[in-house]
Order: structure tokens, then sequence, then C-alpha cells
């Protein structure tokens, strides 16, 4: 039991700090630190609206992952994961329709920002599909939020000079293959169920 709540907690946890290096809201991130220069506030504002999201998403993954067997749950994640990979060889733009706040605090202008950013990103959808897999909603969430987290700190201390420095595309090939040998692993565990 303690052994897989601590293997769903740590793929979820490296699958979105991998998925969000070079992500539009680790862009978002990036863009407010500029801005307000006040790192708690965003960093709150980040985990909460982190949290929240995931915790939607990962609540519709344990309800869809109940109707799902062994079998075809983890070929589904396996998929996802692949998917995730091609994906993330996309490197994502902030768009100039990026929710901003100019008014509001730091907190507030996060919060909402990365909520609405969050929508349909990949690192939701891998709290869902990691949630239909592992079917526990808190440490799924836990996991997801904390490797939003990891991603993010840097940023939004460093700042931009961090993110000049950063081998983006070197981290895109890095994380898709990361993402290929996890959709490999939930692959090989559907064979394994089928057989």
């Amino acid at each position: 039991m303690w052994g897989l709540l601590m293997e769903s907690f740590l793929i979820s946890l490296s699958t979105v700090a991998i998925a969000e290096m070079g992500d539009r809201t680790q862009l978002l991130a990036l863009m407010l630190a500029a801005r307000y220069r006040a790192p708690w506030s965003i960093l709150a504002g980040v985990l909460l609206a982190t949290f929240a999201n995931h915790l939607l998403a990962a609540a519709i993954g344990v309800h869809l992952g109940r109707f799902l067997t062994p079998t075809r749950l983890d070929a589904v994640v396996g998929a996802s994961m692949i998917g995730m990979a091609l994906w993330t060889l996309k490197p994502d733009a902030l768009d100039e329709d990026s929710p901003r706040a100019d008014r509001a605090s730091a907190f507030v202008a996060t919060l909402i920002a990365f909520f609405i950013a969050e929508i349909g990103d990949k690192t939701q959808i891998a709290t869902l599909a990691l949630a239909a897999a592992y079917s526990n909603l808190l440490t799924v969430v836990a996991g997801t939020t904390a490797g939003m987290l990891l991603a993010n700190v840097p940023v939004v201390f460093l700042g931009k000079a961090f993110a000049k420095r950063l081998p983006i595309k070197a981290i895109h090939y890095v994380a898709s293959a990361l993402f290929l040998a996890l959709g490999a692993l939930f692959i090989v565990r559907a064979i394994h169920h089928a057989t």
C-alpha cells in the first residue's frame, strides 16, 4: 500500500515537473515575477490555482478510472504519456491575450491567470490520466501540485536571468524521452495485465 502511494506521488510529481518545463504556465510565472516582483504572493497564487485545477482534473480522472479495467486503464495512460511526449516537443509561447490584471494584487492576478491557463494544459491532462491510473485523488494532486511548484519556484525567484540560461530545446527533448519511457512502462503493464 505504502509503495503504491509513494509511486503515485513520485510519478505525479516528476510527470508534472517535467511537463511544466517551458510550458505556457511557466512562462506566465516568469511574466508575473517580472511584473510584480512579489515572489511569495505569486507562489501562493500558483499553489492555490494549481491545487484547485488539479483537484478538479483528478476527481474526473478517478471517476473515469472506475469504469476501466486495469488493462485498458494502463493502455490509456500509456498512450496519453506517449501523446505528452509528442506534445512536449512543441514548445509553448505566452499568448498576448493571456489573462492579465494590472490593478490586482500579485496573488489575485496569479490565482486567476494560473487557474485559467491550466485549463486544458498538458499538466492538467496528465493529472487526469494519473488520477485515473492510480485512483488516489489526494496522492496524485499532492504530487502534481508539488511538481508544479518545483518547476516554478526557480523561475519566480530568479526570473529572466534563469530563463535565458536554460537550454529549453534540450529540456523538451529530455522531457519527451521521459514521457515516452513512462508511456512504454504503462503499455507494458497493460500487456502484462492482458496475459
